[in-house]
């Protein structure tokens, strides 16, 4: 028997056909054909270097099938099939792909680092872009060429005057002394016999640029260089190699100031390519690192145009835009008038009370130091052209609002486009219900995310732009949901890795400039905590769980085990004053409590408000008493969590007496959490949400006790008002813990509050995108903190999970058999979701009618699910849709 649907959905280490492999044994992976439940055998068919080898392999394997050939060779070109063997016979062959590898082997490069001579430069921080140029010689038409590309800093690249491939920010960021990604380019159809010129447009990127909530520049580096090698293959067979050299030049771009955080200037009456005579000598440069690697990850791209839903001129000369969404990106402006006009764009995500912009709530202060000013302002010159554009390319910007000074006018939405500019993720799951407001929450979660995937995870798109190890951490289950993040976290962890500390603490923030981990003693002092660098173990863990990657989880195993031998030590060697004040000599369990070192603590909880309505925040306002603060509670909890996790993750890698050591401990460290901060009515020492959420989530209560933990739990919400009063770490967990343990109830009351604190009074208030805080924005329209935050947006993954019902099981990764279990409630009628997991796109919906409800599963090819109806009532689905109702009651 033969099945006319063939495999489909190639994909090579996470990719379709990617260029620029960086392995020579990539893993690959295919989706079976429709209705199969189970593969029996494969036959891989690989064309390269002008010969054929098949494959043929008896196994069910499909997802990151290990690389059956021989390793392959620098920049050596494969196209592969595949065709399967299943329960319902042979397939057709699948359509062939193709992928290329990088170059493998540091020693082959041949290229050298350059840089403009900037001596004459004025010195600071808003410097301009500089052109680099090259020209040469082709001999005959080109049968294919390949340009590797990085850079300090942030490039563009060129070929004959014509832009090379569609990414943006180039090269991204990373720990530039540990690790420096390189782009390939196929440029073969740029190319023609005869001259040539190879050009860049180098600015100050994430490397030389500002960066940080305090907008320090120079973190790096002092100077910016770039490095490319074009590699050409002629139709005769002849090859040449063009490399960055001393021979190159540079002058001074159009581009007159480019900062990612405070802006782009142009004066378009200047050429984008100077002309050669303008150019003069390049130097070389000392790279940060001699590892040039390859990333999984997606490019950064303009992947959405937004039509401004207003367009206003509030004074002559002034105009408000407003996009009508929060975006990560910048704005693409016509109409610029006549030559030499000016306009300056000032960017931001809010209007103050008045109705004009504001940043004011983005500027940043810390105890002891002075304020700094956040402003995003782009300039450009016009050079009165009719068809002229403006569109910067070296910076980026959080925004929803832009304020254009000095047009003549008029200025109509026609003449302004929005561009979202972030990684160019693949959207994986989607989610939609009977309830508009939870929609337009979700979508506003949705953006968030979308906002600080800027190459790496950040904390927003504004004051910022950190990769917080905190944020990832807890919306990590999240964002996997929602896209492909596979390659994207994996380079993300590379990061955390080649920054921890030798001591094992991870830093707070990956990637992270070398003076924030070397020289600032205050910065030291706030470095290791929990629910931070535990992200060092969990973000493994969960890539290894929603995408089956073992990869991940050996890559990042000395760093795992390096964070847990910190906790181990500080649980040991050191106490919180409060205990040592209580007893001189520690009680046998004090050895597992980790109190002794920084916490942040649960962290942006609920603030309370004085008479005159100034909120107050206990960190800021008191910040000695908050540094000091007993946080053992949730430092031992978060102890736990990495070491039964890392228990775990040594069974998967087969690491059998790591895994018995890490359970032995995890479970001592268990004891000794409820012996110290549990009490036998099932009451946690601090009597907060928080403590609660995190007891029943991470397994820290007994079984006999979680009846009575769930009740404390309820009872604080019901004390606030149906109202949570939890903040950072747990808020994602408060509504699935709230329905596993049957106050689904409650969950849906919360979900759907409406006053403060709660999710849909930042919608109701307006927002696009979710706050940093929950007081955000207040009742008069005044803005606090940033308003582009994704980690209280994470709540959205309750909607996956028990809302539609799609459920991981860890001991089954990548959803190869899954769970469907949906929660019905909040006086919703319907709700569905999808995700288009390794093996396929699982759907459900449900429905209700009365008390009469009806669900419909969508299991992929490969995967199987265990469908529990809210009676109750067991089914096991397999591949295909299936339908299943039941009477709306209780087991």
């Amino acid at each position: 028997m033969k099945s006319p649907n063939p495999p489909a959905g190639l994909r090579v280490e996470h990719a379709p056909e990617p260029l620029g492999v960086g392995t020579a044994t990539p893993r690959l992976s295919w989706r079976l054909p429709e209705g199969a439940s189970v593969q029996v055998s494969c036959v891989i068919e690989m064309e390269s270097n002008s010969q054929v080898h098949r494959f043929a392999q008896d196994c069910d394997a499909h997802i990151l099938v290990p690389w059956p050939a021989e390793p392959l060779a620098s920049g050596q070109a494969v196209r592969w099939r595949v065709q399967v063997v299943t329960d319902t016979g042979r397939s057709a062959w699948s359509e062939w792909h193709r992928f290329e590898t990088g170059v493998l082997d540091n020693t082959e490069w041949r290229a050298r680092w350059i840089g403009p001579d900037e001596d004459a430069e004025v010195p600071g921080v808003d410097r301009r872009v500089w052109h680099l140029r090259t020209a040469f010689e082709v001999p005959g038409p080109v049968r294919s060429a390949r340009l590797y590309t990085t850079a300090h800093g942030v490039y563009e690249a060129f070929l004959n005057g014509e832009r090379v491939g569609d990414r943006e920010l180039s090269p991204g960021t990373t720990s530039y002394a540990a690790t420096l990604d390189v782009q390939a380019h196929d440029v073969t159809d740029q190319l023609r016999p005869g001259a040539n010129a190879l050009c860049a447009l180098l600015s100050d990127g994430w490397y030389r640029g500002r960066n940080g909530a305090f907008q320090q520049a120079n973190q790096w580096g002092d100077r910016t260089a770039f490095f490319a090698e074009l590699r050409i293959t002629c139709a005769d067979g002849e090859s040449l190699i063009v490399t960055t050299d001393e021979s190159w030049r540079a002058a001074p771009s159009q581009i007159t100031r480019a900062d990612l955080m405070s802006g782009e200037a142009r004066d378009l009456r200047l050429p984008l390519h100077p002309l050669e005579s303008e150019h003069r000598p390049v130097e070389t440069v000392t790279p940060a690192t001699e590892t040039l690697g390859w990333s999984a990850a997606p490019a950064v791209r303009r992947v959405e145009e937004i039509r401004p839903v207003s367009v206003t001129e509030f004074a002559p000369g002034r105009h408000l835009v407003d996009l009508g969404q929060n975006i990560s990106g910048w704005i693409r402006i016509a109409g610029l008038g006549p030559a030499g006009t000016a306009l300056k764009l000032y960017h931001g995500e809010h209007l103050g009370p008045e109705g004009d912009l504001t940043t004011a709530h983005l500027d940043s202060d810390a105890p002891g130091m002075p304020r700094v000013r956040f402003q995003q302002m782009d300039e450009v010159v016009s050079a009165g052209r009719p068809d002229e554009v403006f569109e910067p390319r070296h910076t980026v910007h959080g925004f929803q609002y832009v304020r254009v000074e000095g047009h003549p006018g008029p200025l109509t939405p026609d003449d302004v486009t929005g561009v979202v500019v972030h990684s160019d993720l693949r959207r994986t799951g989607q989610f939609r219900c009977s309830n508009d407001d939870l929609n337009r929450f979700y979508e506003a979660a949705v953006w968030s995310f979308r906002g600080n995937a800027v190459d790496v995870p950040t904390d927003c798109p504004t004051r910022e732009r950190a990769g917080w190890t905190g944020d990832f951490q807890l919306y990590a289950p999240t964002a996997a949901f929602l896209y492909d993040i596979a390659g994207f976290g994996a380079r993300w962890l590379r990061a955390v890795a080649d920054e921890q500390l030798p001591d094992g603490r991870v830093v707070n923030i990956s990637p992270s400039t070398p003076p924030e981990r070397d020289s600032n003693p205050m910065l030291d002092a706030i470095t290791g905590s929990a629910g931070w660098g535990d992200a060092a173990v969990v973000v493994p863990w969960i890539l290894y769980t929603a995408y089956g990657d073992e990869r991940v989880l050996r890559d990042q195993w000395d760093s795992m085990a390096a964070w847990v031998d910190f906790q181990t030590r500080s649980a040991r060697e050191k106490r919180h004053q409060s205990r040592i004040d209580r007893s001189p000599e520690p009680a046998a369990h004090e050895q597992y409590l980790w109190d002794g070192t920084f916490h942040w603590g649960e962290w942006t909880e609920p603030k309370t408000r004085l008479d005159d309505g100034t909120w107050v925040d206990p960190a800021m306002s008191d910040p000695a008493a908050w540094f000091s603060a007993d946080k053992g509670e949730i430092g031992t909890a978060y102890f736990y969590l990495s070491v039964i996790t890392l228990a775990r993750i040594a069974d998967v890698l087969g690491k059998k007496k790591q895994a018995s050591a890490y359970r032995d401990l995890a479970e001592q460290i268990r004891n000794a959490w409820r012996t110290e901060y549990l009490s036998a009515d099932g009451r946690v020492t601090s009597h907060s949400q928080a403590g609660y959420v995190r007891a029943l989530a991470f397994g820290l209560a007994p079984e006999h006790l979680r009846e009575a933990v769930a009740g404390h739990l309820a009872q604080l919400v019901g004390d606030a008002g149906d109202h949570l009063t939890t903040g950072f770490l747990a808020t994602p967990l408060l509504l699935p813990v709230l329905a596993d343990v049957g106050r689904d109830d409650l969950a849906y009351r919360l979900l759907l509050q409406r006053t403060y604190p709660s999710w849909l009074a930042m919608t109701d208030r307006g927002a696009t995108t979710v706050w940093e805080s929950w007081e955000g924005v207040d009742e008069d329209g005044n803005a606090s903190g940033s308003l582009n935050h994704y980690s209280k947006g994470a709540v959205i993954h309750f909607l996956h999970t028990h809302t539609a019902g799609i459920r991981l099981q860890e001991e089954s990764p990548a959803y190869r058999r899954f769970i469907v279990q949906p929660v019905p409630g909040g006086g919703l009628t319907w709700a569905e979701a999808s995700l288009d997991s390794a093996y396929g796109t699982i759907a459900t919906r449900w429905d209700v009618d009365g008390d009469r409800f009806s669900l419909e599963v969508r299991v992929p090819p490969g995967s199987s699910a265990r469908v529990i109806l809210p009676n109750g009532r067991e089914h096991d689905a397999r591949p295909g849709t299936s339908t299943w109702s039941c009477a709306l009651t209780r087991p």
